[in-house]
């Protein structure tokens, strides 16, 4: 007898994957869109397979690798399985086209003789490659196009975070504080960028494929509600000259080895939202407690005034509101 064995075959789209995944860390679209700056219209088209909906392949492919850096996936299988399903629904399309089309067979009064299809194919040749070579120089020697909506240079604002948007050239790179941030399609770009008190400068910086960079700074002048508090106190005269003030938390924080989405929170207020690279370190500040949010928490390490805590998390995927404070982590359970 013959015996036959079987194979499980893992027949999930790359939508379905996302989505089962996403309910399975109970994630909503809008948290995965916050996370991976994709929007939430982007992530719902993969999700439904709705691929012709999607821009560019460029840009859909830097979605992938966004989503599997938050997510802790390999990115190299999401997109081929994005490539492959793609070329399915192109295919499929083309068919469709195909038997709808009734159009009558119309038939050219031009003759066309081999003299003619060389000369044709030379003058497109030539058009192209002066097309392409006008276009290849003009970018080589010009600075990418970069403008800064908001803030407004010498803005004053109330809070620990601003929100920065502007728009810079479609195939750009660019970074705020030196951290690359995403661009859409139509080279747009926003981020939260955290603010100390007093005058902030923040950097924006675009990068062309040739290297060319622009940058512009914009300042601000950041005004945090308890500054006023703090200022009446300090007019106030000392009560208790025994009094101790509690011990401020000066928190490291880097990633290793790979990019890694995080926000961070001091006393409560948002000062940093965004993609960590390996070889930055991030120093932070604050009176009482701080608190992290990372996409990949066994990526990221921590130290408390100068003490080497590890890493955040055992958790290889996201984890969220780790507290510390000036003695390290604080038990959630207390």
């Amino acid at each position: 007898m013959v015996r036959f064995t079987t194979k499980k075959i893992d027949s999930l789209t790359l939508g379905e994957r996302m989505k089962k995944l996403r309910d399975e860390r109970r994630l909503s679209l809008s948290e995965v869109s916050k996370g991976t700056k994709i929007q939430v219209k982007y992530l719902e088209c993969l999700e439904d397979g709705v691929y012709l909906k999607l821009p560019a392949d460029v840009y859909v492919k830097g979605f992938l690798r966004s989503y599997a850096i938050f997510m802790g996936l390999n990115e190299l299988a999401l997109i081929k399985q994005f490539e492959r399903e793609k070329g399915i629904h192109k295919n499929i399309k083309k068919v469709a086209d195909n038997e709808g089309s009734t159009e009558p067979i119309k038939f050219s009064s031009i003759v066309i003789t081999p003299k003619t299809i060389i000369v044709s194919a030379i003058l497109l040749v030539v058009v192209s490659s002066f097309i392409y070579l006008y276009m290849e120089v003009n970018n080589f020697v010009s600075k990418p196009r970069l403008s800064i909506n908001t803030p407004v240079d010498g803005t004053t604002v109330t809070g620990s975070s601003t929100h920065v948007t502007g728009i810079a050239e479609k195939d750009a790179f660019v970074f705020i504080n030196d951290q690359p941030v995403l661009v859409s399609e139509k080279g747009e770009f926003s981020e939260d960028v955290g603010l100390k008190s007093g005058l902030n400068v923040i950097n924006v910086k675009a990068r062309s494929k040739f290297d060319k960079e622009d940058m512009k700074a914009v300042s601000v002048n950041a005004v945090f509600e308890d500054d006023g508090a703090s200022q009446a106190a300090n007019d106030v005269p000392a009560q208790n000259d025994s009094a101790v003030a509690p011990e401020s938390i000066k928190l490291d924080l880097y990633v290793n080895p790979n990019p890694t989405w995080m926000s961070v929170e001091a006393d409560g207020n948002l000062v940093y939202s965004g993609v960590l690279l390996p070889q930055s370190v991030q120093t932070f500040n604050a009176k009482e407690k701080i608190s992290i949010t990372s996409g990949k928490g066994s990526e990221t390490f921590i130290k408390i005034n100068g003490k080497d805590l590890g890493v955040l998390s055992s958790d290889n995927g996201v984890v969220r509101d780790i507290m510390y404070d000036a003695k390290g982590k604080v038990d959630s359970a207390k």
